[in-house]
């Protein structure tokens, strides 16, 4: 059963059997909203938006997995692939990162998600947003966050997950903030390590 996350609400990222998750895959979906008016079938543009994640280790960036570097150094966040256009929407995903927790290096305590249009469009330019967490060995999805309101936000700190003890949880984030990439959101995404 999945969970809709709101803004700021954590989840444990264990199973209901007491067993570890191993491999989450955080997907981004999204279409571009209708325009309305005379002008609209002329000026349709298509939307970039793009995943990113960062991993921290300490508080500091250590790699950074998005669609110019497709796999972290040690291999264990991989992107599935840049998509320009988006579409999916209320279904499946447009990007993907897959991240296998048990192969992230111990010494990463933190992998901040990351939304952004490329494009420089706004969310208010964007419907059927959403980033989701699946669990990548039985294609189950956990939880899932809406992008919602719309605004003049050009990109969302979507969510993070983090080390807990001997286990990791998710925390949905939520965050509007202004970029066309994860370089220009550093400092929004620093605030919540």
């Amino acid at each position: 059963m999945s969970v809709n996350l709101s803004k700021g609400q954590q989840i444990s990222l264990s199973k209901s059997d007491g067993g570890a998750l191993s491999v989450v895959r955080m997907g981004l979906g999204w279409q571009s909203a209708p325009r309305k008016g005379f002008l609209a079938r002329m000026t349709a543009r298509e939307i970039d938006l793009d995943a990113s994640a960062v991993l921290f280790a300490d508080k500091k960036p250590v790699d950074v997995v998005f669609f110019q570097h497709l796999v972290s150094d040690d291999g264990s966040v991989r992107h599935t692939g840049d998509n320009l256009v988006g579409g999916a929407g209320q279904g499946g995903d447009d990007e993907s990162v897959i991240v296998d927790l048990q192969r992230v290096p111990v010494h990463v305590d933190q992998i901040i998600f990351t939304v952004n249009s490329f494009t420089g469009q706004t969310f208010a330019e964007v419907q059927n947003a959403f980033c989701r967490l699946v669990d990548e060995t039985n294609g189950q999805e956990l939880a899932r966050y809406t992008l919602t309101g719309g605004g003049t936000a050009t990109a969302q700190i979507m969510a993070k997950v983090y080390r807990a003890g001997s286990g990791w949880q998710m925390a949905a984030i939520g965050e509007p903030a202004t970029g066309r990439t994860f370089q220009d959101l550093m400092p929004a995404i620093t605030s919540h390590l």
